[in-house]
């Protein structure tokens, strides 16, 4: 039990040290991130100008027909 505790230990060690000196993996988290950044802030951006909208509905200034 303990041989195979410390294969799984050096194993992960070297599997974190593979993905971390690729090139190719770094490039594609960075773009994932950027992609889900740029979700977000979309989302966000979307919620506030329906807060807005209803901010000004709620004082009057409706522009629906």
């Amino acid at each position: 039990m303990e041989k195979f505790i410390a294969g799984l230990a050096v194993g992960s060690v070297m599997g974190a040290l593979l993905i971390a000196n690729s090139r190719k993996t770094r490039a594609l988290l960075q773009r994932g991130q950027e992609e889900l950044k740029a979700r977000v802030d979309a989302y966000i951006d979307e919620k506030l100008a329906a807060m807005d909208k209803a901010d000004a509905c709620g004082k009057g200034a409706c522009t629906e027909n």
